[in-house]
């Protein structure tokens, strides 16, 4: 049996679109997922093997924040230093703020590590609708790996040396795309919706400097780039929560509504908490945690939007 060239742990819709992204480039694809393969996809393996998925130098995780740690646990005895190890997650640690890299590190000997980031989306990596992602990554041997195993007709890669600031910046678009989606549904116009992304790019921004990221990556396309697609996005997880919250949908209901995890849920109110830790103003999040905890729209509208 021939080895496959790329390995992505994750049966979830995301990790599926990343393993069709990848075949499209004629990649040989090991999908670790207790669910059946798609019978439209040639080059893909479907396998429960660790050890199969290990086979490959480049590892794709696509798994929520919350079961990264025992994944990678698991995974990690099948890796060494010759892997190169990248994740799909948009999220942090909720209760310590640490990054997927961080924790790759601490349970895998692997230390050549990188994120995807940026404003691409599952149906479009499924569908083949042209559309743009970003690796960080400071290794330039992930970069082109990343590069040649999906970059197609269809899908651009840009690269930034900034993990962790890119890790940050996706982390926080995801937060702010539930207010575009809210103040979207609430009656804000495009302005509005405007001065929101404004002044959350600003916000987060300091937010990541706070937490040693690189201010630039948040203006780039793992962050500014992000959050201004999800205007157009409006089957994005987070942009469907925030609309189905300023409806005044029950949270659990609106998640369900979203189709796949939000991680900016359980984080919202921790970036809330780090921001006052840190003395940054972040209006815009403590908004966030009011649309969470179910305040009428007129309400967070008016704190979104205070000067």
């Amino acid at each position: 049996m021939t080895n496959p060239s790329v390995g992505i742990v994750g049966g979830g819709p995301w990790g599926r679109a990343l393993a069709r992204a990848a075949c499209r480039t004629g990649a040989k694809v090991a999908l670790h997922s207790r669910r059946e393969a798609p019978g439209d996809i040639n080059d893909l393996e479907i396998t429960d093997d660790y050890a199969r998925v290990a086979a490959a130098r480049l590892i794709v995780i696509a798994v929520p924040s919350s079961v990264a740690r025992s994944v990678l646990r698991a995974l990690g005895d099948h890796l060494d230093g010759a892997h190169l190890v990248i994740h799909g997650v948009r999220g942090l640690d909720p209760e310590h703020l640490e990054t997927v890299s961080d924790i790759v590190r601490e349970e895998t000997p692997v230390r050549r590590l990188g994120a995807l980031g940026g404003p691409v989306q599952a149906n479009e990596l499924i569908e083949g609708t042209p559309s743009a992602m970003i690796i960080g990554s400071r290794f330039p041997e992930v970069t082109a790996a990343v590069t040649r195993s999906f970059q197609s007709p269809s899908l651009r890669v840009y690269s930034t040396p900034d993990l962790r600031g890119l890790e940050w910046a996706s982390a926080l678009v995801g937060c702010l795309a539930i207010g575009v989606g809210y103040a979207e549904q609430a009656g804000a116009g495009p302005g509005l919706v405007a001065a929101l992304i404004s002044r959350g790019v600003d916000e987060a921004a300091r937010i990541m400097a706070a937490a040693g990221c690189e201010e630039r990556t948040m203006l780039g396309l793992g962050g500014y780039g992000d959050l201004l697609a999800s205007i157009a996005l409006e089957d994005r997880p987070e942009v469907v929560l925030g609309k189905a919250l300023a409806r005044k949908v029950p949270l659990d209901e609106a998640m369900a509504l979203a189709k796949l995890r939000v991680e900016a849920i359980p984080l919202i109110p921790r970036i809330a908490q780090f921001a006052e830790e840190n003395k940054v103003d972040a209006g815009s999040f403590r908004a966030l945690c009011d649309i969470l905890g179910g305040k009428r729209p007129p309400v967070v509208l008016e704190k979104m939007f205070a000067a």
